[in-house]
C-alpha cells in the first residue's frame, strides 16, 4: 500500500505538470509573432534497428539568459530568463533517424524527479555526454531537460526526454561569455507526422507553481513545439 503522504505528493507532481503543460501550449500558441523554425538538415540516410532509415541532424543551444538566438542582442522582454535556441519550435523529419546535438552553457543542482535524470527515448536507451556513452546522469547535478511528449490523445505515441547536466562554472570562458558547455548528443527514431511540445522538467523558474513558473511556462524560452512532419510537407 502506498502511504498517504507519498500519495498526495505524487498527485500534487502530476497536476503541477499538468498545468505547466497547459500553460507552455497557450503561450506557445497565442504568441501574435510565432518564432522562426529551426529544421533538421537531412544528411542521407542510416543503418539503425528498424532498418535504413533517412537521416537528419540539428543543434539546439541552453544559455542562462536570452541573450542568443530568438529573442535579439538586448535578451527581449525577459533578457535573464534560460533560454533554449535559437527558436523554440523544431521540426524533425518522418520515419527517420535524428540525431540532436545539445550545447548545455547553464548551471543546476538536484532534480526532483531521478526518472528525468535519465535518458528516455533514444535508439538504445543512451546519449553521448562529451564523447562517453551514457543512460542518465547523476540526479544532484542536473542543469535542465529536453523532453518532447503529446499534446492530446489520438495522436502518434512519442516521448524523448534527455537530461542536460550543469556547465562547470569555474571553466574557462568561451568566446561567446558563457561557461565551456557540455555536448550532448541524442539519436531517436520519429514515427508518422504530428505536432508535439517539448519543454524542461527541471524544476528551476521562479517560486511560483513550485518553480515551475518564470521562463518554465513562458512560451518562446523553456518550452515550445515539436514538429515532425512528412518530408514532402
Amino acid at each position: 500500500m502506498v502511504p498517504v503522504n507519498k500519495a498526495l505528493r505524487t498527485l500534487g507532481v502530476i497536476a503541477i505538470g499538468s498545468l505547466v503543460v497547459s500553460l507552455c501550449v497557450v503561450l506557445a500558441m497565442g504568441v501574435s509573432k510565432p518564432p522562426s523554425i529551426l529544421k533538421a538538415i537531412q544528411n542521407g540516410k542510416a543503418q539503425t534497428p528498424e532498418g535504413l532509415l533517412p537521416a537528419a541532424h540539428m543543434e539546439i543551444s541552453i544559455w542562462p539568459d536570452s541573450m542568443q538566438g530568438m529573442h535579439g542582442a538586448h535578451g527581449g522582454a525577459h533578457p535573464d530568463f534560460v533560454s533554449y535556441g535559437p527558436t523554440s519550435h523544431f521540426q524533425v523529419p518522418a520515419h527517420s533517424v535524428v540525431t540532436i546535438t545539445f550545447k548545455q552553457y547553464d548551471s543546476g543542482e538536484k532534480i526532483w524527479n531521478p526518472y528525468f535524470a535519465k535518458v528516455h527515448g533514444t535508439v538504445d536507451g543512451s546519449m553521448t555526454l562529451d564523447g562517453k556513452k551514457v543512460t542518465g546522469i547523476d540526479p544532484n547535478a542536473v542543469g535542465h531537460t529536453f523532453t518532447v511528449h503529446g499534446m492530446n490523445t489520438g495522436q502518434p505515441d512519442m516521448f524523448l526526454s534527455i537530461p542536460l547536466p550543469p556547465t562547470d562554472e569555474e571553466s574557462e570562458p568561451e568566446p561567446n561569455g558563457y561557461a565551456k558547455p557540455h555536448i550532448i548528443t541524442a539519436t531517436f527514431i520519429t514515427g508518422a507526422a504530428g505536432q508535439y511540445i517539448w519543454n524542461c522538467e527541471y524544476p528551476c523558474g521562479d517560486g511560483s507553481y513550485a518553480k515551475f513558473g518564470n521562463a518554465m511556462s513562458t512560451g518562446g524560452y523553456m518550452s515550445g513545439i515539436f514538429d515532425v512532419v512528412d518530408a514532402n510537407a
